[in-house]
């Protein structure tokens, strides 16, 4: 899976999809095998739910997100 993918381009059956990351949910699904990706509208928001290691993968709309830096981002 990738790390960022547009919304809608992948197959999520089975996965468990957030609009925001939020502890308790991140943690049961983790304990339980279920995959989690978060949506995501900023770059902000990208870094925020990759920064989770619950979280494997990133949606997003804006096909210009697909290309984020993620180590410029987190490292500057």
């Amino acid at each position: 899976m990738p790390e960022i993918a547009l919304d809608g381009e992948l197959d999520l059956d089975g996965a468990l999809v957030l609009d925001s990351p939020d502890d308790r949910t991140l943690r049961e699904a983790h304990e339980h095998g279920r995959p989690v990706v978060v949506r995501a509208a900023t770059p902000d928001e990208v870094k925020a739910a990759l920064a989770r290691p619950e979280v494997a993968c990133a949606l997003v709309r804006d096909p210009a997100l697909l290309d984020l830096d993620l180590t410029e981002l987190t490292y500057g």
